[in-house]
């Protein structure tokens, strides 16, 4: 018990920018505020957020600019979604560019910002990470399957299947309380992707943005979209992964790289 209130304390404190957001869209929608649209005002949020996390340091310098590339990633994905009519943002905003509100760049942001906090809060070691050519190749598909499958087959499923058989032998350890223990990877991508999917039907019920079937009244995301968490947690998880491995192959060129050892004792939880 004394471990899971741990592991609990652990998992709220690497949430705090999600946090925020939550708190702002809560905020904003029940709370108008004069002469300054709702979008404009999260902005703001998102901004002053990330400043106070690093001057406190809460947040590395390293995780601000983790957390800077997935916001332009999210942005990119945000644009094309949006003009193919998957969802929309129909409030307006001085911050809107072709009908994407700058904020938005910071619910992928915050994703990215969970794992870095959660990585390093929890000691996590990676054992069995394949190949950087299966890994960016594997992310290189899944983010242009996000695109393609508007105009071609969906190979979502495809995907999913080379997912366990590069990842299959990869498993993640992390420690609370000094305790070891131990998940399969996958499994991670897996409840990574259900919990966002849980806070996407919040954001969604507080007017984050609508999917075509919410316009007239909310309704449950489609359980569907897990898959795509999914997908999208793998990417990040995936590019904060290889940037630790590439910084921790500079510091230690000569050893084992602390993150990704190989030899593991069967002693994990």
């Amino acid at each position: 018990m004394k471990n899971f209130i741990r592991f609990g304390y652990l998992q709220a404190l690497s949430c705090i920018f999600p946090a925020v957001i939550f708190a702002a869209l809560a905020f904003s929608k029940f709370v108008e505020i004069p002469f300054l649209p709702r979008y404009d005002f999260i902005l703001l949020v998102c901004i002053a957020a990330q400043f106070v996390m690093l001057t406190s340091k809460l947040e590395t310098m390293d995780e601000l600019k983790v957390i800077c590339v997935f916001h332009v990633i999210g942005l990119a994905l945000e644009l094309f979604k949006v003009h193919m009519g998957s969802w929309a943002y129909p409030e307006a905003a001085h911050s809107k560019f072709f009908g994407v509100p700058l904020y938005s760049g910071f619910m992928y942001a915050s994703v990215a910002s969970y794992i870095c906090q959660a990585w390093r809060r929890m000691d996590l070691k990676v054992y069995g990470w394949p190949k950087p050519f299966y890994t960016f190749a594997i992310s290189f598909l899944i983010y242009a399957n996000f695109f393609t499958h508007h105009f071609t087959y969906d190979i979502r499923w495809i995907l999913k299947a080379l997912l366990f058989v590069i990842f299959f032998r990869t498993f993640v350890t992390f420690r609370v309380n000094r305790t070891p223990y131990k998940m399969p990877l996958i499994l991670s991508f897996l409840l990574i992707g259900f919990f966002i999917w849980i806070a996407e039907n919040i954001t969604t019920f507080l007017g984050a943005w609508q999917y075509p079937n919410q316009q007239a009244a909310w309704s449950l995301v489609h359980i569907g979209k897990i898959s795509s968490w999914f997908l999208l947690v793998i990417i990040s998880v995936i590019i904060v992964a290889q940037l630790k491995r590439m910084k921790s192959s500079m510091r230690y060129p000569e050893k084992e790289q602390p993150s990704f050892p190989v030899p593991i004792r069967n002693t994990y939880k």
